[in-house]
């Protein structure tokens, strides 16, 4: 299993009632086509090996031998397969019939789990024929398989780095689904077995039914369902198959067409977001729980195909991508509202450089005012033109302070820049860090002054992308006293200009044109002087990476914590269409040593609104010695070569 990822399938193969012998032949075909799709575990419908919709026919002994046979018959012809097999059928135990799952691997029944909720309402008449497992133990079915005993009740099956369990259709649909109580019990991914029939409405409620479980139980949700070939006699069924992971759809098949449909679940991103959340209780060997299953199984390495997308923090649907835009905005717009109104402040104080940073700062206070009810003349926003600021910068900047009715001003650094290079003797024509930070630091110094002149908040301008590489002036940009973008990476700041653009083209097209400008402008902190022909020279993607590359890592290093081995893994399938893989090993390996040179700046950040999962807050989501070695996350990035 490289990088914990294991491929899951829900099948819905033809079905004939009654027919044991076509149905098994049917399931044993489904088996075997996924096995050399490198599946892991398959799952089938409800009762798939005889039909669900038998009636009578249940309580013929005739079927209920026919269907054990047929169980037989599927385990010996999957013997040979690296495959779970999850099959469903009638059980007799005790004088009683169950509704039941088998779980098979490599010619072993590992367990047979009884279904648990037996619907008797509606179009439902279970109880004429099963009967409901009450109880919480496991059982034993003496002599199932010739002088072979089989393990009969609730259980969590567990080989290699995966546990699972498996609910019969109406589990997921009651209030305590037995599911709650396999996933405390470590079960990370759910199989159910289903024949769900199908009207009006019923497939979206479905769809969020097995969605919502699976990011309740933080698991993965396979939902197999049953199709045509079961009676019509007064129901339809349409095989509506559904595979979900914390939350999200990956798989799902067109209803009344059957077949298999695959999911590649990544086993430790579960892990991981259980390992984070301290609520999730999950309870350990001893605790009263002695249903656990654990079998041997060499699951195969897969060539993942599950798409990954290149820009986790930015949706890829644009309506989605729209809804996003707006919401974060108006929860920028609420943190720094609220910040204002409580410290009692009506102005406001932003350096206006023309970048893409500035901007969504300055778009950011705007909103704040307007829902405040306070004028925008009250925002300052400032251009402080130096050695390498361009005039498409300078114009742009200037060209938004007044669409938007702000206060403009214009104060040049180069004199003051230049004295403080007389003060500590360093010569002007050396173009090294000194020279670039000076800057950097007298523009934070007037912003700050203006403040206090015009008792005004200096909002900060810096995103996330910059604190997590480091890429701010010490005691420069990297100070505020709110900074409203804390949380946002580079890759959204880029959208969130572009939705401001396209807001605001119906109200003032030289403002929506300014802003579609910012956002071709090259990122650049222009703190080294143009080309000849006025043109930005310092381009900070030319010197760090590229910010889709940076954004990545950083989503999958801090909300899962994975290794860099998995995450250029992960790399190399979302930009095999961008970038070879070389160029992302050295940018990723750019990030980890800046990310850990950097925490000292991230230690002392300003105040800033958390607006996603993912944020850099010594006093929210991450804490980290500044001196902290990097070596274990190089040396393992190291083993991918």
């Amino acid at each position: 299993m490289l990088d914990s990822f294991i491929r899951v399938a829900a099948a819905t193969p033809e079905v004939r009632v009654g027919d044991t012998v076509f149905n098994s032949t049917k399931i044993i075909e489904t088996v075997k086509k996924a096995a050399k799709n490198d599946c892991g575990i398959i799952v089938f419908p409800e009762l798939s090996i005889t039909g669900y919709t038998c009636g009578d026919l249940f309580l013929q002994s005739a079927l209920l031998k026919a269907a054990r046979l047929a169980l037989l018959k599927i385990v010996a012809a999957t013997e040979n397969l690296d495959t779970v097999v999850v099959v469903g059928l009638p059980v007799m135990y005790g004088g009683k019939l169950y509704n039941c799952a088998a779980v098979i691997y490599q010619g072993e029944i590992l367990g047979i789990v009884p279904k648990r909720n037996i619907p008797n309402y509606s179009e439902f008449y279970e109880m004429r024929y099963f009967t409901p497992y009450e109880g919480s133990e496991m059982l034993t079915i003496d002599n199932f398989i010739e002088d072979d005993s089989v393990e009969f009740g609730p259980a969590v099956f567990t080989c290699a780095d995966v546990s699972f369990a498996v609910e019969i259709c109406e589990d997921l649909w009651v209030p305590n689904s037995p599911s709650v109580e396999y996933a405390a019990h470590g079960a990370q991914i759910i199989l159910n077995l289903s024949c769900s029939d199908e009207v009006i409405g019923k497939a979206d409620f479905r769809r969020n039914l097995v969605a919502s479980q699976s990011a309740k139980l933080v698991s993965a949700y396979v939902y197999a369902d049953a199709g045509l070939g079961e009676s019509t006699t007064d129901l339809v069924f349409a095989g509506h198959n559904l595979i979900a992971e914390n939350g999200k759809i990956l798989a799902e098949s067109k209803k009344f067409e059957g077949g298999i449909i695959y999911a590649d679940i990544d086993v430790e991103r579960l892990g991981a977001e259980r390992k984070r959340m301290n609520t999730f209780k999950v309870k350990q060997a001893g605790d009263d729980y002695d249903n656990g299953i654990t079998f041997e199984a060499d699951f195969p390495d897969i060539e993942i195909n599950r798409h990954i997308s290149k820009t986790p923090f930015v949706p890829e649907d644009r309506k989605d991508l729209a809804q996003r835009c707006e919401d974060i905005l108006n929860m920028q717009a609420a943190g720094l509202l609220t910040r204002l109104s409580k410290i009692g402040c009506r102005k406001a104080v932003i350096g206006l450089s023309g970048g893409l940073d500035s901007t969504l700062a300055l778009i950011v206070t705007v909103h704040a005012f307007d829902r405040l009810g306070l004028p925008r003349d009250g925002i300052i926003a400032v251009t402080m033109p130096g050695f390498g600021t361009t005039s498409r910068t300078k114009n742009n900047s200037m060209r938004l302070a007044e669409e938007y009715g702000c206060t403009l001003k214009e104060i040049s650094i180069s004199d003051a820049v230049m004295q403080h290079f007389k003060d500590i003797g360093h010569d002007p024509e050396v173009q090294d860090i000194t020279y670039e930070n000076s800057q950097a630091r007298e523009r934070t110094q007037i912003l700050m002054d203006i403040a206090n002149q015009e008792n005004g908040l200096v909002v900060g301008t810096g995103d996330l992308s910059e604190l997590a590489l480091g890429w701010a002036t010490y005691n420069g940009d990297h100070m505020s006293m709110y900074g409203v973008n804390a949380s946002i990476p580079k890759t959204l700041v880029r959208h969130l200009v572009s939705y401001e653009s396209e807001r605001t083209a119906s109200i003032s097209e030289p403002l929506s044109k300014a802003l579609a400008d910012i956002v071709a402008t090259p990122v650049s902190p222009e703190l080294l002087p143009p080309t000849e022909d006025g043109q930005i020279s310092q381009k900070t993607e030319e010197h760090v990476g590229p910010y889709e590359l940076h954004d990545f890592f950083l989503y999958y290093f801090i909300r899962f914590g994975f290794a860099p081995s998995k995450i250029y893994r992960l790399a190399n399938i979302a930009f095999e269409d961008v970038y070879d893989e070389d160029t992302i090993y050295k940018w990723e390996e750019t990030f980890i040593k800046r990310f850990f040179a950097q925490q000292f700046k991230r230690s002392c950040l300003p105040d800033g609104p958390k607006v996603g999962t993912v944020t850099l807050s010594p006093r929210g989501d991450w804490r980290m010695p500044s001196d902290a070695s990097r070596a274990i996350w190089l040396e393992d990035l190291q083993t991918v070569r």
